[in-house]
């Protein structure tokens, strides 16, 4: 029984020091759900890219390490693609893009999980985590079996909670409110910055890559507006 409730014990702690700012980068993420980047994707690509540092990790239950951790740091270079991404494409969809999605749109759940959202999330989720795996590996190494499950189950099953916690906090009133106003300039600025501080783990670096890339979606809003009102003159 004791070591039942230290395998439980030692699963919620390792998880939560961790995954703590997972809660910030669901929450984001959540915010940003529309026709096309469902709830689903986000859960899904939280599990697959769980998984994934699991899987990374585990190896030192076994005396060894798969894949090096510089390797993995590289993918900081995906949040960075990602964001800019959605700096570039702000636009709205159309009425009838919107009618169109919402009647062809009907996926099975493996279509689902297997979609590029899913992917996207299972990257950031990844990547964001590869300091996980320099937690992991040393703690599944002084492991038995049994207690190896049973923290992995403590942790898949935290994996749901961090992502129920992340979508209730998207419905408090001042985070909502914020991210309905500034989360298509905010969040794509946060993964650039996310991005930078995976590959440099530099601060400096980091606060730099999010500033510039919010003057550069000021920039662009302003090209934006310039158009609109030209076009409006016309």
């Amino acid at each position: 029984m004791s070591g039942l409730v230290t395998a439980i014990t030692t699963g919620i702690m390792a998880f939560s020091a961790t995954n703590i700012d997972d809660i910030v980068i669901l929450t984001l993420l959540f915010s940003q759900v529309n026709k096309t980047f469902r709830s689903r994707h986000i859960v899904s690509g939280q599990y697959l890219g769980f998984a994934a540092l699991i899987v990374a990790s585990l190896p030192g239950f076994f005396g060894g390490l798969i894949i090096p951790q510089s390797w993995i740091k590289l993918l900081g270079v995906i949040p960075i693609i990602i964001g800019i991404s959605s700096l570039l494409k702000r636009e709205e969809d159309s009425p009838q893009e919107v009618s169109e999605e919402t009647e062809h749109s009907n996926p099975s759940v493996i279509t689902s999980f297997l979609s590029p959202q899913t992917c996207n999330v299972a990257a950031i989720a990844f990547a964001n985590g590869s300091d996980n795996i320099s937690i992991y590996v040393p703690l599944f190494a002084n492991l038995e079996l049994e207690s190896l499950l049973l923290i992995l189950g403590v942790f898949f099953s935290l994996v749901g909670v961090w992502c129920y916690a992340a979508y209730q906090l998207t419905y408090l009133p001042v985070i909502a409110q914020f991210l309905t106003d500034n989360g298509s300039t905010f969040v794509p600025c946060i993964l650039v910055g996310l991005g930078v501080f995976i590959v440099s783990e530099n601060v400096t670096w980091t606060l730099l890559s999010v500033v510039s890339s919010y003057l550069f979606s000021l920039i662009l809003s302003r090209g934006q507006n310039s158009e609109v009102t030209i076009q409006e003159l016309e």
